[in-house]
């Protein structure tokens, strides 16, 4: 069991261990040397004879008779009186040391508390910090000990953190205008090369399939920097309703594909709801893409809980995890024209930047179900 208690706990227990350890120490040598002191403490025979002679006047002895009688008193007497020191000084000394080991233990635990203060400090802005808040910083005060150096240490490395997160949202938002215009400026010629009167066969069809092209790697620059921006915190979550997006995307679906049902329930939540709506879309686009003829996609909200399932052909449990990472897809899929291979990488990247988890599992007539779940808004929210 002592693998499960915590670090205060041991620490009050070594505390408290060595401090009994010292005072039972110091009462056996105490013992020891009272026993010694005693020993040779001298009686005085004339004393011992004259109380001895008034005890006992009646009888008198003769005086070398008395000598031994006295010689046996004073033995019995400083024999009695050592036994009955010793005694008293364990049982007495005994009764302190218990209650100095009482007041031991609750002082080393309030000493173990302080100590590890500055450690608790560290772990409560570690857990900040988890929560995608790099702005935090111990600034542990006082003496420059080994907790003040730690704390040090771990403010220098989230200030390097900070700094390396700021540069990757200048990153994006630079990419995010630098990519795109080419791009724009690609599919605009196209166009407008297309909009001239009576284009020929050959020419119409470079032109469709360069614009084919041109969406497709916008569809992958915006799912590279929908990732990117789905890893960092949030700037300013407000109070939305999962349900109404989810109805919201799908309301959208084509017609004539497979069959979308929709099962919702009010289930509020404080987020982006840019990010979250192309969380909601990329399931349902999956779900659609990745399906059978005649199959459905089960669209399910709930407080905490967005489920999507589809009716797509068979996934094992060992290709899933693959399934969530950049660019990864199954054979099958591989050949898609439109996927990029980032969709289920944004969905779990935004749910992350949420606060929750997104985890997937083969569905129960083929296909895959996706759970992305969301920690309840505080109530200060």
């Amino acid at each position: 069991m002592s693998h499960r208690w915590t670090v205060r706990l041991r620490l009050t227990v070594l505390y408290g261990g060595l401090f009994v350890l010292a005072g039972a120490a110091l009462l056996t040598i105490t013992y020891l040397l009272l026993g010694q002191a005693l020993e040779r403490q001298p009686v005085s025979t004339a004393a011992v004879l004259a109380i001895d002679t008034a005890i006992q006047p009646t009888q008198p002895l003769p005086d070398e008779i008395n000598l031994v009688r006295t010689a046996g008193l004073v033995r019995d007497l400083q024999s009695d009186f050592r036994d009955a020191t010793l005694t008293s000084l364990l049982q007495q000394g005994g009764l302190a040391l218990a209650a100095v080991a009482v007041a031991g233990v609750v002082a080393a635990w309030f000493a173990a508390g302080r100590t590890l203060r500055p450690i608790a400090e560290i772990t409560a802005t570690a857990r900040r910090v988890a929560g995608r808040n790099l702005h935090e910083r111990i600034g542990l005060t006082g003496p420059r000990d080994e907790l003040r150096r730690l704390a040090d240490t771990f403010d220098d490395m989230l200030a390097r953190l900070d700094t390396a997160f700021a540069a990757q949202r200048r990153f994006a938002a630079n990419a995010s205008h630098e990519l795109r215009t080419p791009l724009a400026i690609n599919r605009t010629l196209i166009e407008v090369a297309l909009a001239h009167p009576h284009p020929s066969p050959d020419v119409r069809r470079l032109g469709e399939a360069l614009l084919a092209v041109n969406a497709r790697h916008t569809r992958l620059i915006d799912g590279l920097l929908l990732l990117a921006r789905g890893d960092q915190e949030l700037a300013d979550p407000v109070p939305l309703d999962l349900a109404d997006i989810a109805e919201h995307v799908a309301a959208l679906a084509p017609a004539g594909g497979p069959t979308v049902t929709v099962a919702t329930a009010p289930s509020p939540l404080r987020g982006d709801p840019v990010l979250l709506e192309r969380l909601v879309q990329n399931l349902v686009e999956n779900a659609l893409a990745y399906n059978v003829p005649g199959g459905s996609v089960t669209v399910t909200c709930k407080p905490g809980e967005l489920t999507v399932t589809n009716t797509g052909p068979a996934v094992t449990a060992a290709e899933i995890p693959r399934l969530f990472e950049p660019f990864q897809r199954l054979t099958d899929r591989v050949g898609s024209a439109t996927g990029t291979g980032l969709g289920l990488s944004i969905v779990r990247a935004v749910a992350r930047a949420h606060g929750g988890t997104a985890t997937a599992t083969p569905g129960p007539s083929g296909g895959l179900t996706v759970r992305v779940g969301f920690a309840p808004p505080s109530a200060g929210s």
